[in-house]
């Protein structure tokens, strides 16, 4: 592991990364070409939100390690956790480390600055010899699909034994551990051989009702077991740690937008527009980087993917030239299903009381509920209930003229 916390242009220099390109490869054939740039996908730009990540999960860590150096109090919660699996009541003898979380919309490129953080720290099995130890500086673990408590301390438990070659997960299901000592056991397995446990797309804890049982069990695992817990997700759950005081503030940390149109994001388009794989490329401007920030949202991950597939179909349709005609043609046919989440903002979508399983476009919301207010209002004026008997009887050989005067009573929506 790496103890030394870089900063500045030497942290930027580590974090980045740009395949090697040679603009000799526009002239090869379209095959090579075409396997060539893929490596576009591989490049990555250091804004500047990974530079706080990698300070972020560097001095999470050493905290947590710094927890495992008190080998009296280690030994002690170790015991404590032991009597737990047996029916005694748990004590946190240790005491919690600490608890973030790094929020961020999908595709701006927080799981790679996560990546590429631990990759600087060094993310090798820690091993001591006296006493005889094994650590691993950071596990990362994705949050089940229904929130389940048992599935991802199981989870946890299977990773540890991938790494490191030991046999929890299989001891624990032989015992059958309720919930409790199931947490203890992981939290002894965090004690002995994690410092700092990444938990993935923790957004859905939103879509269970086990969603805030989930979430105590981290915090229950981070008081009996010392170590960092770093919580990733998207901003759908921002309304979840906002609605319960202990909840938000075990999930203070970072939270990120799409990027502001500035040098920085300016910087990046031409950095991606540099790896150019046609024979023929227009000049990148100031309109065509503010076109790609409107078409994108500012999302990173959409800006390559728009140059990426722009190249591509111009070398498969022969006329090899990166220009607008062929990015509207791609943002038109293949990025159509990203139209409607453009310069949305996530953290204002609502989930409904009646069903926390779909979150609703704010856009829409708006728009039943002016439905809803019309029909109100317009349910207000009528006071007869058998009005639309009576329209029909006066419109009877007339089916234009019954449905011209429905629409002039109600709100009517054709479909």
């Amino acid at each position: 592991m790496r103890n030394e916390l870089l900063i500045g242009d030497e942290l930027k220099v580590e974090l980045a990364f740009f395949p090697d390109y040679s603009s000799e490869i526009r002239n090869a054939e379209p095959e090579r070409r075409l396997k060539a740039l893929d490596d576009i996908y591989r490049l990555y730009y250091p804004f500047g939100f990974s530079e706080e990540i990698y300070t972020k999960l560097h001095l999470a860590l050493l905290r947590s390690l710094n927890k495992k150096k008190d080998r009296k109090t280690v030994i002690r919660q170790l015991y404590d956790n032991r009597n737990v699996v047996y029916g005694a009541l748990p004590s946190g003898i240790i005491g919690g480390s600490d608890s973030f979380t790094i929020i961020g919309r999908s595709g701006i490129g927080k799981s790679t600055a996560i990546y590429r953080s631990l990759n600087i720290i060094g993310n090798k099995v820690i091993t001591s010899k006296n006493p005889f130890g094994q650590v691993i500086p950071a596990l990362s673990v994705q949050t089940p699909f229904d929130a389940s408590v048992r599935g991802l301390l199981l989870e946890i438990l299977k990773a540890v034994d991938n790494t490191l070659s030991t046999d929890y997960y299989r001891i624990s299901l032989q015992k059958r551990l309720s919930t409790d000592g199931l947490i203890c056991t992981v939290s002894s397995a965090c004690i002995n051989h994690i410092g700092l446990l990444i938990v993935d797309e923790i957004q859905n804890v939103i879509f269970s009702k086990n969603g805030q049982n989930l979430v105590r069990s981290l915090t229950q695992l981070i008081n009996n077991s010392g170590i960092s817990i770093c919580m990733v997700g998207t901003p759908e759950c921002f309304d979840f740690f906002q609605a319960d005081e202990k909840l938000a503030r075990r999930s203070v940390g970072l939270y990120y937008n799409e990027f502001p149109l500035n040098d920085e994001f300016s910087d990046f388009c031409t950095t991606v527009w540099s790896y150019c794989y046609v024979k023929k490329q227009s000049e990148l401007t100031d309109s065509i980087v503010k076109w790609l920030y409107d078409r994108t949202g500012g999302i990173t991950a959409n800006v390559i993917t728009l140059i990426h597939d722009a190249q591509e179909t111009a070398i498969l349709n022969g006329s090899d030239n990166l220009n607008m005609n062929v990015l509207e043609m791609i943002y038109s046919n293949r990025m159509r299903f990203l139209h409607g989440f453009q310069n949305v903002d996530i953290q204002k979508r609502k989930i409904p009381k009646k069903n926390r399983n779909i979150v609703v476009n704010s856009a829409v919301k708006e728009e039943v509920q002016t439905v809803a207010e019309k029909e109100e209002q317009t349910d207000g004026e009528l006071h007869d209930t058998r009005f639309i008997e009576h329209l029909l009887k006066d419109n009877i050989d007339n089916e234009n003229g019954f449905i011209d005067a429905v629409k002039k009573e109600i709100c009517v929506i054709e479909i």
